[in-house]
């Protein structure tokens, strides 16, 4: 599943996937793919992304659940 809420605090924040890896000491392709929901970020890299972005766990990585 793709991670719009991260993406969209990124831009935000005004950062390119560049410049946000810079931050939390990644390479540019590690960000497009956790936003591309093809990677899944350690708790340690998720926690830095929180701190970049100043949002927290559940801002960015909460998937809500699906009612039925």
């Amino acid at each position: 599943m793709k991670n719009l809420k991260l993406k969209a605090a990124r831009a935000g924040k005004d950062l390119a996937q560049g410049d946000l890896a810079a931050l939390v000491g990644v390479t540019r392709q590690t960000i497009g793919m956790i936003e591309a929901g093809k990677y899944n970020p350690t708790l340690n890299l998720c926690l830095a992304i929180c701190h970049a972005l100043d949002k927290t766990l559940d801002d960015l990585f909460w998937e809500e659940r699906k009612e039925s």
